[in-house]
């Protein structure tokens, strides 16, 4: 989950300068990687191709690869040490290329590497998408009000479409463990809190046991994309009712879909208000569709009930809570440098008290 740019939500979080620094590929590199991808595409690139870092630090590392009118991005973990199942590049690309006959929108997958001789770590290659991405409020402030609202409902539609596809079918039976889902990631998110206690926060633990002591059953198990935000899409930019593709799927897995729609609602409106560094509240911007008609389209769209919906609004803001926490741990005792990281902690108090709330509706 990619919470603030640079930050690693799942292990140590730390300044993007010297990661960035010596994340440059060496020529022999970008040789072996060139080789690689004229293999996938079974013939020879018109061009030598050119390696630039888009984005580095302690997320996953991120490339833009060129061979003259020719693109493609390719993706490792970030460098040193890191949780092995937090950068999983093998899960990002077999979801999105299981996903590519679907509805679902997804970039082209080139190629997967395991051998860690090439580039000292696993990564892989997909095409590059272009388009715009909506993240600040200036940003979506430039559609006018029928394009806002064109590009809500795509959005959400991209969301049911996930949660609609047999993932059986799709070849990812294997890919998660839905039974017990929610409980599961009731107590990682607790266990997350404990780690990163450093103040006392009013409501914070009881509202992880509240929650502990009401999960609902799971409906139906779906593909959960993990982190369903508007700047993890890629848009059409002369129609933006037209998602390109959507991106970050290194939280992906087997689950309950609404997981998701609570992070959607999170996203769309639920942390508005506040004075937030990392993006922008759609609800908030003139023009753009409601959370509640959002929601309506999701339940017609899919056959979803969303009668129990509270308790998914409330975990959603109890894990992103967590996870802003252990950015404001870590940026107390110096281990993220950056602007912003002090705003994140201070969202967490309000974010408490709003799931909390949540609960009681």
């Amino acid at each position: 989950m990619t919470v603030f740019p640079d930050a690693d939500t799942s292990g140590e979080l730390g300044s993007a300068g010297p990661a960035r620094a010596s994340a440059d590929l060496a020529a022999d590199q970008a040789a072996s990687l060139a080789r690689i991808i004229e293999s996938s595409l079974h013939r020879r690139l018109d061009r030598p191709l050119s390696v630039s870092l888009m984005s580095g630090g302690r997320s996953n590392l991120t490339y833009r690869l060129s061979a003259g009118g020719e693109h493609w991005v390719m993706r490792r973990p970030p460098l040193g040490h890191v949780l092995e199942t937090a950068h999983d590049m093998h899960r990002e690309y077999r979801v999105m290329r299981a996903l590519a006959p679907t509805a679902v929108p997804v970039p082209g997958t080139v190629c997967y590497i395991d051998d860690r001789s090439v580039l000292g770590a696993e990564f892989y290659v997909m095409d590059l998408v272009d388009g715009m991405v909506y993240r600040t409020a200036e940003e979506m402030a430039v559609l006018s009000p029928e394009q806002a609202k064109a590009l809500g409902y795509a959005f959400i539609d991209c969301l049911a479409d996930l949660h609609m596809v047999d993932y059986a079918t799709a070849g990812l039976a294997d890919f998660g463990r839905p039974d017990g889902y929610l409980e599961r990631q009731v107590r990682r998110w607790t266990r997350q809190l404990a780690a990163s206690h450093s103040r006392d926060i009013a409501g914070f633990d009881q509202l992880g046991a509240r929650l502990a002591a009401c999960i609902p059953p799971t409906a139906q198990a779906s593909i959960v994309h993990g982190d369903f935000r508007l700047d993890n899409a890629i848009v059409d930019r002369a129609d933006p009712s037209r998602i390109l593709a959507i991106l970050d799927w290194e939280m992906a897995t087997l689950g309950d879909p609404l997981s998701d729609l609570g992070l959607f609602y999170l996203y769309w409106e639920g942390w508005g208000g506040l004075d937030n560094p990392i993006a922008a509240t759609p609800a908030e911007i003139p023009g753009y569709p409601s959370w509640s008609s959002l929601a309506e389209r999701y339940a017609s769209r899919t056959g979803t009930r969303l009668s129990d919906f509270d308790w998914y609004e409330s975990f959603a803001i109890f894990k992103f809570a967590v996870i802003c926490e252990g950015i404001y741990f870590r940026h107390v005792r110096g281990l993220a440098v950056g602007e912003g990281f002090d705003k994140i902690g201070a969202m967490v108090p309000e974010l408490v008290q709003r799931g909390n709330a949540a609960l009681r509706r």
